[in-house]
């Protein structure tokens, strides 16, 4: 296990309601109801559940039109991650630590790079700059929250993506001698071993999934515990798809 994330100083409370996909209104320990920023604007299947514990983080910042983030909700006997905001920042930090041995060779990494048919722009792209390299070049990595999940089979997505259908197009289109493609599966809640596709959600995309691996994606469902005040990965959930 390796913490990968500090929390600092973050408000517990409880929620009240969540609305508009953006908005959370929270009553603090002291009382006080705020309103907070919810990253999450999916339908958050399984983790928004009234009168539940959860965890803020406040952001002294006058450009900011909310100073609190919901950061994490407590169910299920353990704290879950809702903000979406922090998965691709702590991929990001454990790629430059060289933390996922299953992407490497890599000597560079870029984020947020545009490419593909569909006009699109990869999370991460790894670069090789080492001649006597034997593996590809290049990896186009992508990166997806996840916290729905059943027992202890956490499943993506929960709704019909097409944002998500369209990346694992483009994630397939790139593939060839000197580029590979890879797929991560942020399980945000410590609970789940295995990963499986959300069918129920969107067949389409568990059947495009299924494509991409065949074409040679790679699919990384990478486990993380939450806690009041640190992230730690926990390794890979087994690959159910």
């Amino acid at each position: 296990m390796t913490q990968v994330h500090t929390y600092t100083d973050l408000k517990l409370g409880r929620l009240v309601s969540r609305y508009k996909r953006f908005f959370a209104d929270i009553q603090l320990d002291n009382g006080e109801i705020i309103t907070a920023h919810c990253a999450n604007t999916g339908p958050m299947t399984g983790v928004c559940e009234i009168g539940s514990p959860v965890l803020v983080s406040f952001h002294d910042n006058p450009k900011r039109k909310l100073a609190y983030s919901w950061e994490a909700i407590y169910l299920d006997d353990q704290w879950i991650g809702i903000n979406t905001s922090l998965p691709n920042r702590i991929i990001g930090h454990m790629l430059d630590r060289h933390l996922l041995p299953e992407l490497e060779t890599y000597t560079n990494v870029q984020s947020e790079v545009a490419y593909g048919n569909e006009k699109s722009r990869i999370d991460f792209l790894l670069t090789n700059n080492q001649e006597d390299s034997l593996i590809s070049q290049r990896t186009y990595v992508e990166v997806k929250n996840t916290t729905w999940c059943k027992g202890s089979l956490a499943l993506f997505p929960d709704t019909v993506t097409t944002r998500g259908q369209k990346h694992l197009r483009e994630l397939m289109s790139v593939i060839d001698d000197n580029t590979d493609s890879a797929l991560i599966y942020f399980i945000n809640r410590g609970d789940c071993d295995r990963f499986a596709a959300g069918v129920e959600a969107d067949p389409t995309y568990a059947q495009l999934l299924k494509e991409a691996i065949a074409r040679g994606m790679k699919v990384l469902a990478c486990r993380f515990a939450i806690e009041p005040t640190k992230i730690t990965y926990l390794g890979l959930a087994k690959l159910e798809v």
